[in-house]
């Protein structure tokens, strides 16, 4: 395997900062996948998949992410429209077995379930988490989705071995990642992951509004609890701090309270996800330059960047 020792500079959303960083040219990961916690973006638009010049940048699609065990195992969190393209990339690797875990049940983040290519393979396992959203089980509520006269096909319908998994919860582990939970502030039974493994930590809190407390919602603090010093952080930053007092209670962050956080938790890297529907590339580029003056006013040397569909990252 090829190692290439390469120095990227992070421009606006892209990447925001000069650093060297330890990158594996992908031609050489046929095993090199195994070695490392890969984090792979196909997804990160919220609320509802976009399309046009002015987002081509950060993409369209909304929240897929995939995470890949140095064990190998694969591990998706959320089945927004990004799963489409994932399912195909699956397939094309000769993935037989993968994990779903949700953050919440709203459509954006389930719509694109029923495109998911290895559905259609009998030779595949596809573990499901188990749980429940406002009394629904994960099964009633996809179900609830993919049926008539919404769906022509209900999940009966698929070739793949189906089995919805009630140990993904709580605290668990899935190959060589350690995976805590917490639930976030947004819809009830909404949840937050954080996953570890080899001494490296990626947490991933998408719709969680710091501004506003919701029912189930955790404090400011449990929140820095649960990034403190994390390798990466990818936060819910749906708003900027002008649009927030009108959205409050929505579900989501404002920029200022995402930075706080971050500050306060001392994480390395920052990524924006759940970009907001309307938001053009060039806006969310001015976010990013918002969070690099941040960070340099308070002399830190934490990364930030907007998460766009095709962002890949090792651990």
């Amino acid at each position: 395997m090829v190692v290439f020792l390469l120095k990227i500079i992070f421009v606006f959303g892209r990447v925001s900062y000069e650093s060297e960083i330890l990158v594996l040219k992908n031609e050489y990961l046929t095993d090199g996948y195994k070695r490392r916690m890969r984090i792979k973006c196909w997804g990160s638009r919220g609320s509802i998949c976009v399309s046009g010049q002015q987002y081509n940048r950060y993409g369209g699609d909304t929240t897929c992410f995939e995470i890949q065990a140095n064990s190998g195992e694969v591990v998706i969190i959320d089945a927004g429209t990004g799963i489409r393209r994932l399912g195909k990339h699956l397939v094309q690797r000769k993935v037989k077995t993968c994990y779903l875990l949700l953050t919440h049940a709203h459509w954006d983040h389930i719509i694109g379930l029923p495109f998911f290519h290895p559905l259609f393979h009998a030779n595949t396992t596809i573990h499901i988490q188990d749980r429940t959203f406002a009394g629904l089980s994960t099964k009633k509520v996809i179900d609830r989705v993919m049926c008539m006269p919404f769906f022509p096909v209900g999940l009966k319908d698929y070739n793949a071995d189906i089995r919805f998994d009630s140990s993904l919860n709580n605290r668990f582990s899935i190959g060589s990642l350690d995976i805590e939970t917490i639930p976030t502030s947004h819809s009830q039974n909404s949840m937050g992951y954080r996953f570890t493994e080899n001494g490296k930590t990626f947490v991933f809190l998408t719709d969680n509004e710091l501004g506003y407390t919701h029912s189930q919602g955790k404090s400011v603090e449990q929140y820095i609890d649960f990034s403190k010093d994390a390798d990466v952080l990818f936060h819910d930053t749906e708003y900027t701090d002008d649009e927030y007092p009108e959205k409050t209670g929505w579900g989501h962050s404002r920029l200022s309270d995402v930075l706080n956080l971050s500050h306060r938790a001392s994480v390395g890297q920052l990524g924006l996800i759940h970009i907001n529907q309307d938001r053009t590339d060039d806006q969310v580029d001015a976010m990013v330059e918002q969070c690099r003056r941040f960070f340099k006013d308070h002399h830190l040397s934490t990364a930030c960047y907007a998460v766009s569909a095709d962002f890949e990252i090792f651990l």
